[in-house]
């Protein structure tokens, strides 16, 4: 395992290809303590008569900040004091030997009180068991039922739970094998359709997003006297839940829950919830659910009081104190920030709301938008790579530096030091984790590194937003021929054509071809000139039109990185990147959140979309967008 020197509670995962021996994952999000088998659970405090009120939200902010000092020793001493369980509580049932094995791990129980009891099937004795319990929401009775990822052994009697239950809807927070370990049996087919016991199942849609995939499954019981009648059953899958500790950001999980509220049916039954144990996670998801219903209806929140409660019902919910703090991150978020997302439809009123203002070119409300962004922490200590005397030269802006965390690595050159770095980093797409690289235009000495990036991550388009000069300044080296080939090291690329597509960006399409093996890979390259040197563009039709062209080559290239650079890699770059993906949605979905949009590129690299009018351009392509395609049934 190769890690980066990173702030110790700081780390985020990024998969990538192999290109070296070296295997280049690093964790994704904050460490904790691995589970084993038997699912670990943290020493209790001695006294837990320590008792923690609700916090006014208005006090939410400060709060955070006084737990989050010291590492996080006031969480520690919050969650220790937590009660593990009901002292009442009995296994009985979880504990006969018929039941045993029904069990993910030996000491994640249901209460007798609280399980959720099946239909008894005749002749098969204690078939009413399953690992799940009813768990209460902030004021729903049983909103909730909190289960064990199925294994193969109970798939069939989950389903069973599913139909007796009348839920509709599925929420799955972990990934069916983490670190190598079995976490969860697959219990659904990956296409057509296939019966668990009594309860025949069938695929009618899938939707992959880059931090959930959601499933529609068509659900029929199948009994004795005939068939039932059939029941849509939503799965929303989290799939950014690191194999260690908790998400990097709340955003994800935000959004997520959202679409959960959004999906379930009013009249449905118990959300259904797992993860591995039905504990950790699971927990850590209602808890959020409950405690912003709470924010709306009392302006406080009391996680400390709903987790005890809730362990009433099923003992351990929320597992590690970092799950605990994430909680209260997630809280702080969603009071900071609120829901900022709107459909396409209320786009007009909200901008004319941003800038509604006395003074025709005074954009008040889009200044205060745009400066909660500016505000955000620049994490300076996760930039320690890119710092290093050795590379410092290799950066054409000392302000805007990867992140450890995201940064693109290079494989090593035998004997030479400090050469995997380049300054660029791996930025997330609507649909697909680290579908964009971030970078900068290349200087004369990092041309070539330039070009073993492009190849060791397959890319097959280059977008580039900036001309080589600007306001007589190098704004980025020239790094393909004007005609025939150049070489760059071990690389050589060749000009094959040069077309002008319109007034705003040009075609080049390039062949690489690496070391003596002389490996070819054909490369295009989107030239976008557009962009004046000062300002942003005058009408967003241009870079409609280029993000069009870019997104349909990767459709015929494979879904590789796309390299997108300007001259320092964040202004410009990042509002390409923004538009890309709020446009992608736009075009699934029909809503757009351009503020959490820009917000999660800053947290990906530092002063994406740098300037107020590089925001409101985002906006106005959007804007520019919907009027293109008037009719909404177009997009949606």
């Amino acid at each position: 395992m190769r890690k980066n020197s990173l702030s110790l509670r700081w780390f985020k995962n990024r998969q990538k290809a192999d290109i070296t021996v070296v295997d280049k994952k690093i964790p994704n999000g904050i460490l904790e303590e691995q589970e084993a088998q038997t699912v670990v659970l943290l020493p209790r405090s001695p006294s837990t008569s320590k008792t923690y009120f609700p916090i006014p939200v208005e006090n939410l902010e400060e709060e955070n900040r006084i737990r989050s000092a010291d590492d996080g020793k006031l969480f520690r001493e919050e969650y220790s004091s937590l009660p593990g369980g009901n002292p009442q509580g009995t296994y009985e049932e979880a504990n006969k030997d018929d039941n045993k094995e029904k069990n993910r791990y030996p000491n994640i129980l249901p209460y007798d009180h609280s399980r959720v009891v099946l239909t008894q099937i005749d002749g098969i004795p204690h078939s009413d068991y399953i690992n799940a319990s009813y768990i209460d929401g902030y004021k729903d009775k049983n909103k909730f039922i909190a289960a064990q990822g199925p294994k193969h052994e109970t798939v069939a009697d989950f389903w069973r739970m599913i139909w007796e239950q009348k839920s509709a809807t599925i929420v799955m927070l972990t990934n069916l094998k983490e670190r190598k370990e079995d976490k969860c049996y697959q219990y659904w087919p990956d296409k057509g359709c296939w019966t668990y016991g009594n309860v025949r199942v069938a695929v009618e849609d899938i939707t992959v997003l880059v931090d959930y995939t959601i499933r529609k499954f068509c659900v029929q019981y199948q009994a004795s006297d005939g068939s039932k009648t059939p029941r849509l059953v939503t799965q929303l899958h989290f799939t950014s839940w690191p194999d260690f500790g908790v998400p990097f950001s709340p955003i994800g999980m935000l959004k997520f829950l959202k679409k959960v509220k959004h999906v379930n049916p009013s009249f449905a039954g118990p959300i259904v919830v797992h993860c591995s144990a039905g504990v950790g996670r699971t927990g850590t998801f209602i808890v959020i659910d409950a405690m912003i219903d709470m924010m709306h209806e009392e302006q406080k929140i009391d996680v400390f009081g709903f987790v005890s409660r809730i362990r009433d019902q099923r003992s351990q919910l929320v597992q590690t104190d970092m799950q605990y703090s994430f909680i209260y991150q997630a809280l702080l978020e969603y009071f900071l920030y609120g829901d900022t997302e709107l459909d396409v439809s209320s786009l007009e009123g909200h901008l004319q709301k941003l800038h509604n203002t006395c003074a025709p070119q005074d954009r008040l409300g889009l200044d205060e938008e745009f400066k909660k962004l500016t505000n955000m922490r620049i994490m300076k200590e996760n930039m320690r790579t890119g710092n290093l005397p050795a590379n410092m030269k290799k950066n054409r802006v000392l302000q805007i530096i990867p992140y450890d965390f995201n940064r693109v690595i290079l494989s090593m050159r035998r004997g030479q030091e400090f050469t995997d770095y380049i300054n660029a980093s791996f930025i997330d797409g609507y649909r697909q984790k680290d579908y964009f690289i971030a970078t900068q235009g290349p200087l004369l000495h990092t041309v070539e590194d330039f070009w073993r990036m492009v190849w060791e991550w397959k890319c097959h388009s280059i977008v580039m937003l900036t001309e080589l000069q600007e306001r007589e300044q190098d704004k980025c080296c020239q790094y393909w021929p004007t005609e025939d080939s150049v070489k760059y090291g071990d690389y050589t690329v060749e000009i094959k054509a040069d077309t002008q597509c319109d007034d705003t960006f040009s075609l080049r399409d390039l062949v690489l071809t690496h070391g003596p093996e002389k490996e070819t890979r054909f490369v295009r390259h989107f030239h976008f000139h557009g962009w004046p040197e000062i300002g942003i563009p005058a009408e967003g039709k241009g870079m409609i039109d280029i993000i069009a062209a870019v997104q349909k080559q990767q459709q015929q290239s494979g879904n590789h990185p796309i390299v997108v650079h300007c001259s320092a890699g964040a202004g410009r770059t990042g509002t390409f990147i923004a538009l890309s993906n709020i446009l992608e949605r736009v075009k699934a979905e029909g809503l757009l959140d351009v503020f959490q949009t820009v917000k999660s590129l800053r947290m990906q690299r530092p002063h994406m979309v740098q300037t107020v009018e590089q925001y409101d351009f985002c906006y106005r392509v959007v804007q520019d967008f919907v009027d293109i395609f008037s009719d909404y049934a177009n997009f949606k």
